[in-house]
Formats: C-alpha cells, structure tokens, sequence
C-alpha cells in the first residue's frame, strides 16, 4: 500500500517524486525499463530554456519560466553541472525578422529576462561561427545547458534517499479502481496506492487508457541528433537555434554540458514509441539545415548518432491535471519541449494538485535536498588524483581512455542508491564509453566490473537490460 504510485522515472517522474519525498508519504516509482532516464529524458539536447517559444497563458509557458528560474539553484543541490551560455535564434530575412519579434514578445508576455533582438553583425560578434547570411538574431541571456540524463539520475537518487522506492522493469499492465484505492496490475504482481500520477512519457496515453480516460492522446514524434567529438572545438559557445517550424523548435548547434557539439533534431510523427532509429535521411537533413546557420560544422568529427522520441499532446500543451474520471489519478502527460527544463516546477506543479485532491502533506523533518555528484577522476587536480589514489587504489586503474573514466568511478556508478545494472547505465552515470571510440576500448572491463559487482555471469551483462546481453555464451 503506498500514498503514491509514479509512473515513469523519466525527469519528469523523478521531480515529482523528488518533490513528494519532502513529505511523510510513502511513496514510489514504477519504470518499465531497465534503468532511469531511458526514453526522452536522455536523447534529447539538454537545454534550459529561457522560455520565450511558448504560447503566453500556457502551462508550458507558466512551468518553463518557474523551472528556468530554479534551475542554478537545483543544480548545485544535486551537485549536476548547468552552465548559463545564452541562447540565439537565428533569422535570414525579413519573414525571420517578424518571428523572432513575436517570439520577443511573448518572452516578454512569459517574464523571459534580457531578451533582445541583434543585428547579423552583433550576431556574429557574439559567435563567429555564424552565416554571413544571418541577418538578425534574438538573444536571450537566460539560457543554459545541463546533462539531462545525469540531472534525472540525480533527481532519482535524491528520491530515494529520502525515502521513495524504486522499481526498475515493472512496467504497468493495468489499472483499477475500487473504495478511494487504485490497483496497478505489473508482471510481478499488483500494487495499491491512494493516489496515482501518470507520468509515463510517450506511453502515458497508453497508462490514461487502462485507467478509462479515453481524451489523453499522446503522439511520438521522433527526433536525430548528430554528436561531434571534443576535439571539434568550440564552434558553439552559445545554442544556436533557427527559426521554429510547424513541427518544432527546428535544427540547433549547441555545446554540451560535457565539451561536445550537438547537431539536431529532426521531426518526424510516429506510431511506433519505441523506434528511436536513426535514419540516412534523417541526419543528412540535420547536418544540412544546421550548416545554413553554422557552415564551418565538421561533420568528419562525428562520433555517433542517435533519436529521442517526444511526447505531443493534440493541444501543443502540456496535459497536467486530474483524470475527469477518478480524481485521484492525476496525468503528467505530453510533455515535451520545454519539459526537461520545466520538469522542477511541474514536481511542485502536481504536488500542488495531490494536495487540492485531499493529500495531507506533512513535512519530513529529515529531508536532504542535497546529493554528490560520483568523482570525476578527470577533472582532478594532480595532488587530489594522487591523494584518491592512495585512499583507494581502484581509481588509478584507468576504464576509458578517451573520458578518463578510472575503474572506482565505474564501482561507484554501480553501488550508489540509484546504481548502473549495465553497460549503458554505466555510460549515463560515467561517461565511460561516451568519448571517441564509443566503448572500443572500456567495454570488455565494465562488463567485468558489471559482473563482479552484480554477481552475475559475464553473458547476463546487457547493454541495456532485456534481451541486449552482449556475450551469449563461452566458447572455451
């Protein structure tokens, strides 16, 4: 019996549950994946938005605005590194001109900060890298960068620390209600609860059904992303983005939260939620359209590709509210761009609701709000390297070459609260296997560690939990 079931531990399911362990609750989460942070929360380009594209009045605009504002503040809490670049919407014309005012305008209508609209030349003053055919540039101060992957992670791991649980490959079969209660049917048997948020992602619409809402309609729409190397270099000190388009904010350049480049993303509608396929098409249009605003990208120095899928809702906002059936299910559905960004503020968001639905919120008097991030043995200084070394000599055992990731890095992704179950959620907490050569080298020994530290045999390791094992068998 729990106070709340969450569905879906993606980064909008982990800030509600972050937001709801503040309380006396007992409370948890239910991921149909092997791990968290599996669907869109880690294929998607990690920008905090300053909140100037949507549409005045909406929640998108409302919760974007709230969430950019506590991002810095929630960063430092969970210990996830958030760098406040800037952004530019770039424009070639006058058609361009007359958007990026309207987009000024609502910046101005949402409380975007410092918003301003540049000339080609003050553009390109900010960046060089940019068109000689851009011909004015909104600029908002405002926004940043983060990893989302690690700031989901980190949302999780604060949640359990303080008192949440965490169910890993428990996915939803069905729903029912009966006296106050609701019952999640899962393959491993059935879960009560008085309250049940739908934070499912791209299946929340699938989640809304079971329960009897037919009105939640949730569409994928899948997104290509291009990843150039490091050694690229800073062609991109800020996001720069293009002009928005029917199906989204359109093609962007940006820097990552870890020193890379991102080129993306495409848009194109699907009836399938888990084809996260890149195509040839697909990422010859995103390196096409990103070079309109940026020529100089190298494309040479790609180092991998991937898709995220995105969650629409019908009404292009997001659907936060409860079911007009049950009132204690509560729907977090449709969440897509600015969702990562906006993600804190919708944990308040629902929290708020659980409470109007009769959810007594008691304050835990023991609550952290606080989380360590896992050690970066590269960005140590020779004097603190050496010093960890001798305290435990596990991180002078270099893992991956090309992230510097030691071997204790890896043992710590794996044993903390939230920790690694495989290869990928090893790379998500590490970085080990993110660097050049894309796990060539460190895969062998992650599976060791994997192995060792899971006691399983080395043909159980996956690559991502189900079927992925990586070794079959022994042929010796």
């Amino acid at each position: 019996m729990y106070d709340v079931i969450i569905a879906g531990a993606g980064v909008v399911g982990a800030f509600i549950a972050r937001e709801l362990s503040r309380y006396e609750l007992k409370i948890c989460i239910l991921e149909k994946e092997h791990d968290v942070a599996t669907g869109a929360s880690k294929a998607n380009s990690g920008i905090v938005h300053a909140g100037y594209d949507c549409v005045p009045g909406s929640l998108k605009a409302l919760l974007n605005v709230q969430g950019a504002d506590m991002m810095e503040k929630i960063a430092a809490e969970l210990d996830v590194p958030f760098r406040k670049t800037g952004s530019l919407v770039v424009g070639f014309d006058d058609k361009d001109r007359s958007i990026l005012q309207e987009l000024l305008n609502r910046g101005n209508s949402n409380g975007a900060e410092g918003l301003e609209i540049l000339s080609g030349d003050e553009a390109r003053a900010l960046e060089p890298g940019l068109s000689a055919d851009i011909t004015h540039a909104l600029l908002a101060p405002s926004a940043g960068i983060i990893s989302p992957y690690e700031f989901n992670i980190a949302a999780v791991e604060n949640a359990v620390v303080n008192g949440a649980e965490l169910y890993r490959s428990r996915k939803v079969t069905g729903i029912s209600f009966r006296d106050g209660l609701i019952d999640a049917d899962t393959q491993d048997g059935v879960m009560t609860c008085r309250y049940f948020v739908n934070a499912a992602g791209a299946c929340a619409g699938d989640i809304a059904a079971m329960a009897g809402d037919d009105d939640i309609s949730i569409k994928a729409r899948k997104g290509e992303y291009l990843l150039l190397d490091k050694s690229a270099g800073n062609i991109a000190g800020r996001v720069i983005f293009q002009c928005p388009a029917e199906l989204g904010k359109g093609v962007l350049v940006t820097p990552t939260a870890d020193g890379n480049i991102l080129v993306g993303p495409n848009a194109e509608d699907l009836e399938d939620t888990e084809d996260t396929a890149t195509t040839g098409p697909g990422l010859e249009f995103v390196a096409k359209s990103a070079r309109r605003a940026v020529p100089e990208l190298d494309f040479k120095q790609v180092i991998t590709s991937f898709a995220g899928i995105r969650a629409k809702s019908p009404g292009r906002d997001f659907i936060i509210r409860p079911s007009k059936i049950h009132s204690n299910f509560i729907h977090a559905a449709g969440i897509d761009s600015p969702g990562l960004t906006s993600a804190p503020a919708i944990g308040r968001y629902v929290c708020d609701i659980l409470r109007e639905q009769g959810l007594q919120l008691e304050p835990k008097k023991d609550f952290t709000n606080k989380r360590d991030r896992l050690i970066r043995f590269g960005d140590l200084s020779a004097e603190d390297a050496d010093r960890l070394i001798r305290a435990d000599p596990s991180y002078g055992r270099l893992v991956c070459r090309c992230e510097k990731v030691t071997e204790g890095e890896v043992i710590d992704s794996i044993r903390r609260p939230v920790g690694a179950l495989d290869v990928d959620g090893v790379k998500r907490r590490t970085r080990a296997g993110m660097g050049r050569c894309q796990g060539g080298f460190c895969t062998p020994r992650i599976i060791e560690l994997l192995s060792d530290e899971l006691g399983i045999p080395y043909n159980e390791v996956t690559k991502k939990g189900g079927a992925s094992r990586i070794l079959m068998e022994r042929t010796k």
